[in-house]
C-alpha cells in the first residue's frame, strides 16, 4: 500500500528587498536624489564601493532592511565594470532593482563647479583660470565615457534645468509608483530650451494651431479648460494625440517585457505653455487606465536659473 505525502507548506519567500541604484555625472544632484530617498524612507548610502555591492545587500537583506538606496559614481571609476555581473546576482536572489542616471549639460556643469568652487573628482586641478576651465571639461567628458555603460542601463534624469526642490518631488514620484511595474512619464517642454536628455521618445508637436496667439488664451496654459476647449475643436490636435497613442499601445508591451523601469514620452511645443501641456495631460489621462503614469510640466515648473 503506498502512502500519501503529507501536503508541503506554501511556499513564502517574503517581500522583496527594493533596491535604487543612483549614478550619474559629479554635479548633477545625486546628493540630493539621496535625500530625497532618505525622507522616503530609504536606507541610503554613498559612494559604496562597487566590489561591496552584493555582499552589503545581502546583508542589508538578512537584517531586514526593504528599502535600500545606493550612490556610486566615478571615484570608483576602476571597478565600476564590476556592477552589471553583480546586479544580474541580485536580480537572480530576487532584489527588485531599479536604476537612476542623473546627467546634466556640460556647460551647467560648468557653471555649478564654478559657483561652488568645489573640485571635480577627475579634474588635476591645474594653476590658471584657463586651465582650471579647460581641466573641469575634460573631467566631465572623462566621466561621461567612464559612466556611458549605466547610463545605457538606467532610467536618466536630465537635471539641467532641475532646482533641488524640483529634483527631489521628482525623485519621490518614481520612487512611489509601484515596483516591479513600467511607470510611463509624460512631460511636456519647449524645445526653445532644448530637448529632455532622459526622454526615450520626443514628439514635435509645433505644427498644430498655437493657443498663443488668441489675446484670450495667451497667458494660460494647457491645464486651463479655455485652452483644452480650443485645442479640443482642431482635429489636427486630436489626429497627433491618436497617433502618440496607437504607437505607445504598440510598443509599451514590449517594452515592458524588456524589464524596463521607466519609460518617457517628451513632447515639445514652442514655449512649453499650451499645446504641449494640453497633450501630455490628455494621454496622461488615457494611459493610466491600464499603466503607472507620471505627468511632468518642465516650463511650468521652470521658476527661476537652475541651482542644484
Amino acid at each position: 500500500m503506498s502512502t500519501a505525502l503529507p501536503p508541503q507548506p506554501p511556499s513564502h519567500p517574503g517581500p522583496a528587498l527594493e533596491l535604487i541604484l543612483i549614478t550619474g555625472l559629479s554635479g548633477s544632484g545625486k546628493s540630493v536624489a539621496l535625500r530625497a530617498l532618505e525622507d522616503a524612507g530609504y536606507y541610503c548610502v554613498d559612494n559604496l564601493p562597487p566590489e561591496m555591492l552584493t555582499p552589503f545587500v545581502e546583508l542589508e537583506k538578512d537584517r531586514s532592511e526593504l528599502k535600500v538606496a545606493i550612490a556610486m559614481d566615478s571615484r570608483s571609476a576602476s571597478s565600476l565594470p564590476l556592477v552589471p555581473a553583480q546586479l544580474e546576482r541580485l536580480r537572480s536572489l530576487g532584489v527588485d532593482i531599479r536604476l537612476l542616471f542623473l546627467d546634466t549639460q556640460t556647460q551647467t556643469l560648468v557653471q555649478r563647479y564654478s559657483e561652488s568652487r568645489r573640485r571635480h573628482p577627475l579634474s588635476k586641478f591645474a594653476g590658471s583660470e584657463n586651465d582650471l576651465e579647460r581641466d573641469l571639461v575634460q573631467a566631465i567628458h572623462l566621466e561621461r565615457e567612464l559612466l556611458s555603460p549605466f547610463r545605457e542601463m538606467a532610467h536618466i534624469i536630465d537635471t539641467s534645468l532641475l532646482r533641488s526642490n524640483q529634483l527631489q518631488s521628482f525623485i519621490k514620484s518614481l520612487v512611489f509608483a509601484p515596483a516591479a511595474q513600467l511607470t510611463l512619464i509624460f512631460e511636456s517642454f519647449a524645445f526653445k530650451r532644448g530637448i529632455p536628455m532622459h526622454a526615450d521618445y520626443v514628439f514635435d508637436v509645433r505644427m498644430l494651431p498655437n493657443p498663443y496667439y488668441e489675446v484670450a488664451l495667451k497667458e494660460l496654459t494647457g491645464r486651463d479648460a479655455p485652452v483644452a476647449d480650443w485645442l479640443g475643436a482642431h482635429s489636427s490636435v486630436d489626429q497627433m494625440r491618436q497617433h502618440i497613442q496607437t504607437f505607445l499601445n504598440h510598443w509599451l508591451i514590449e517594452l515592458s517585457k524588456d524589464h524596463r523601469s521607466y519609460v518617457t514620452v517628451a513632447l515639445g511645443c514652442t514655449g512649453g505653455q499650451h499645446r504641449s501641456v494640453y497633450l501630455v495631460e490628455r494621454l496622461g489621462q488615457l494611459f493610466s487606465k491600464n499603466w503607472v503614469t507620471l505627468t511632468r510640466h518642465r516650463e511650468l515648473e521652470l521658476l527661476q536659473a537652475p541651482t542644484l
